[in-house]
Parts: structure tokens; C-alpha cells; sequence
């Protein structure tokens, strides 16, 4: 099947085939004749097969030509940076058209995007708190919403969103056509559904692989207080080009950046807290290759699309299982392959047992030759086994405990200091394009 037979303006599909589509992926085959019917919409794949596509394209099919009347279209997300590339999609695949759209989110100024509304956009892709803004005022009259789109409601669910969706759903006209689009389908998802839709036609396609094929997984065993130290040894490895190095917390994110730039290590750091000039500027950097890595929360897991990524190493085991499949997703993009690296610690073993089951498969685990493990060896880490993983430490502190601080951390910088041994040989010193000469650890008491 080609897009041309799927009911498209010739203008829609000359975008997606300037993009190098060739024919619909099973998403989109199902998804944009459902749409183009004009019934509200349930639609559920993985992350990476398209469901952009699958909405934008029939959405702009219905628009037809510009009209200053008022957006026609409302698509809530739940970051600012899956925003701005849901927009790109939409310019992309729109070019042939005139439609006008405006991305509303938070991190910047009002003032472009005030101007923007006062011009007369058909479609407004918005973050919830951002469009709440504007819904106070008076430039965005809901009643000229004809088509809301949810995008990765799991993700708004997970960040606490519902609120504010129900909020923005009840301004919009009652009649209208709703799409619902998210990647797993979680409990709490159906209760969204009942609200926002109307008897909605519902598509899941089948998670053949929830992690493709082209993503080595492996397991390093390490106590919490050696997870900056293996980090840094990693890190010094020829292969490890272009990394993405993922914590749970935003002070997590920070502090292994900090640590990493007192080392001469190029990399950036994004997450919740960081305004959205320092987020775009430090996607470019990283997609440019201008640093290599970029440290991150899961804000950064899905939907940003960056080509060349080597490894994904996860320094906190994710929360919730569905995330690890989104933050490897990173790496081993459009048929390259990619390693997932987790640091796993034994008080951290039972929440691999999750992964290993959603991803059907066990992961090896396999300590680093060379690294110099506390003790003499590296932890034991059997998820099928809890009983048997390598007790706590006396003494034992965690670098990053609760809320991203360890036991006693009063929030200013640790001291750090080398050990006699170098890991590596070479220069005690680590520069951005050299090996590691030593690792380093924070001062536990000393």
C-alpha cells in the first residue's frame, strides 16, 4: 500500500515522500483512514513507528487550505522538546500546503508566540501549562477547535498532567473530533478516554519487539558509591562516542554534569528545570557533535530523534520498566546498532526483573574487566535471585539518594579526589578526547 491510496491530498503526499516515505507503517495504514472518517480515535504503537505521521497527515488533509478564522486544531504534548518536533513534523509533511501553526510551550517569551496567534495559525501545538496561559486571555477562542489531539497521554499521565487536560478538554467544543495517541496503554488511560471521547474506533498494533534488535543490552554490577567512578572509566573508552548517560532526578543530572565538566569532559545536561534556550542549545551541541555527552532525565527519553547515537547508559535504573524502552530507544536508530549500558546496583537488582520481562529477554550481566571494584570484585547482581545479591556495605553511603542528595549533603559540592591507581594508564587527568588516566569517587567521611 502507498500513501497516494490511503485517501490523501497529492500535495500530503509529496510531503511524506520528500521525506523518504515510501509506503505507510502499520500504524499509519490503520490510523489515517480512521481519522480521514472523522471518528474520534484511540491508537496505540511503540515509540519509533510513526504515530506523528499517522495523525499529522490526516489532520492537515482535513484542514485544506489556510483560514484566519481561529485554530482548527489544538495537539497537546507533554514536553516542550516533543512540541517542537511534532511541529517539524508537521511543517515537513506540510510543505506543499499553506497552513500556518504555533508552538506554545513554556521557557521562552510570550511575545513570538502572541504575535503568531494574532496572525491567524490553524493549528497550535501546545504544552498544557503554557496553553493555560494563553486560555486565560483572549487570543485562542476554543470554540473554533474542530480536531484535539492527545499525543503521548502515558507520558502525561506519568508527569501528572490529568488535571490539566481535563482543564483543556472541557473549554473545547463538544463537538469535535478527538485523537488519543500514546505508545502503551496504561489503566489510568481508559479513564481519559471516557472523557474526552466519543465512542472512538481503537487500534493497538502488536509489540512484536518492544526494544529492536539493533540495541545490545548489558548489565554492570557496582555499588552506589562506585557508579561515578565506572561511569568515568566508560565513558574513557574509544566506542563510547556519542553518549546519552540518563539519572532519575534533575539534581542527579546536574551533578554528574558538574562532575564530568570538572574533568574537562565535554557534554551537556538537560531536564525539567532548564529553560528552553539552554535545552535547544544543548540538543545542538550534542547533535552536532560539538559535546559527547548529554546527561539527561527521562524528559529526553522519547521523541527526541538523534541520529548516531553510540550508547545509552542508564547511571539510575529507570522507575518504571516502559521508560528503559524509551531511553535505549535512543540509540540504534534507522538499522545502526547501539549498546544500553545499565550501572545496576544490588539494592537496585529487583527492578531489572520488570525490564527483562517487558523487553522478553534476559540481560547479561557482565563486570567491567579492569575496573578496580571495591573489595577486589564487583557486587553480586542476579535479578531472577534477590536473596542472593551482594548485601549493603558497612559505612555504605549513596551518592544519589532520594530527591538526587546523598545522607548529610547539604547541597554544596563534594570534594573529589583520585585514586592512587590509575585505571587505564596514561595522564591522571581526563580530557574530553582522551582516556581516563584515574577514576574518581566523592569523599565518603574523609
Amino acid at each position: 500500500m502507498s500513501f497516494s491510496e490511503l485517501g490523501l491530498y497529492s500535495s500530503l503526499v509529496r510531503g511524506a515522500q520528500a521525506l523518504g516515505y515510501t509506503e505507510p507503517t502499520p500504524i499509519q495504514a490503520r490510523a489515517i483512514p480512521a481519522v480521514l472518517s472523522g471518528r474520534d480515535l484511540v491508537a496505540s504503537a511503540q515509540t519509533g513507528t510513526g504515530k506523528t505521521a499517522a495523525f499529522a497527515l490526516p489532520v492537515l488533509n482535513r484542514l485544506g487550505p489556510h483560514r484566519n478564522t481561529g485554530p482548527r486544531v489544538l495537539v497537546l504534548e507533554p514536553t516542550r522538546e516533543l512540541a517542537v518536533q511534532v511541529d517539524d513534523s508537521f511543517q515537513k509533511l506540510g510543505r506543499f500546503t499553506d497552513f500556518k501553526s504555533v508552538v506554545l510551550h513554556g521557557g521562552v517569551t510570550l511575545g513570538p508566540q502572541r504575535n503568531a496567534l494574532r496572525a491567524g495559525v490553524d493549528v497550535i501545538i501546545a504544552t498544557t501549562g503554557r496553553l493555560r496561559e494563553f486560555l486565560d486571555g483572549t487570543l485562542i477562542n476554543p470554540d473554533t477547535i474542530e480536531v484535539l489531539v492527545l499525543d503521548e497521554v502515558d507520558r502525561m499521565l506519568d508527569m501528572g498532567f490529568i488535571d490539566d487536560v481535563k482543564a483543556i478538554v472541557k473549554l473545547c467544543p463538544p463537538k469535535r473530533q478527538t485523537l488519543l495517541f500514546s505508545a502503551t496503554l496504561p489503566a489510568k488511560l481508559e479513564e481519559v478516554a471516557k472523557f474526552a471521547l466519543n465512542d472512538p474506533q481503537r487500534i493497538e498494533i502488536a509489540r512484536e519487539k518492544p526494544v529492536t534488535a539493533s540495541v545490545n543490552h548489558v548489565i554492570h554490577p557496582v555499588t552506589e558509591n562506585q557508579k561515578l567512578d565506572l561511569l568515568h572509566a566508560l565513558l574513557g573508552r574509544d566506542d563510547f562516542k556519542s553518549v546519552i548517560v540518563f539519572t532519575r532526578t534533575r539534581k542527579g543530572a546536574d551533578r554528574v554534569a558538574h562532575q564530568l565538566r570538572l574533568d574537562n569532559h565535554a557534554c551537556a545536561v538537560i531536564h525539567a528545570e532548564r529553560s528552553q534556550g539552554q535545552r535547544v542549545e544543548a540538543l545542538d551541541k550534542f547533535k552536532t557533535g560539538r559535546v559527547g555527552v548529554l546527561v539527561a532525565t527521562d524528559i529526553a527519553a522519547r521523541g527526541i530523534d538523534v541520529a548516531g547515537v553510540s550508547h545509552v547508559i542508564n547511571f539510575d535504573v529507570p522507575l518504571h520498566a516502559e521508560d528503559y524502552v524509551h531511553r535505549i530507544g535512543r540509540t540504534g536508530r534507522a538499522a545502526a546498532t547501539g549498546d544500553a549500558v545499565t550501572l545496576v546496583t544490588p539494592q537496585e537488582a529487583n527492578e531489572i526483573v520488570a525490564i527483562e520481562k517487558l523487553i522478553g529477554q534476559p540481560i547479561p550481566v557482565v563486570p567491567v574487566e579492569g575496573f578496580a571494584y571495591e573489595g577486589g570484585a564487583a557486587p553480586r547482581i542476579d535479578p531472577a535471585n534477590p536473596l542472593a545479591n551482594s548485601p549493603k556495605r558497612p559505612g555504605h553511603q549513596q551518592s544519589f539518594g532520594k530527591g538526587g542528595k546523598q545522607k548529610g549533603d547539604s547541597g554544596s559540592n563534594q570534594d573529589k579526589t583520585y585514586k592512587g591507581k590509575a585505571f587505564g594508564g596514561g595522564n591522571p587527568k581526563w580530557h574530553s578526547k582522551g582516556k581516563p588516566g584515574a577514576h574518581w569517587r566523592t569523599r565518603q567521611g574523609r
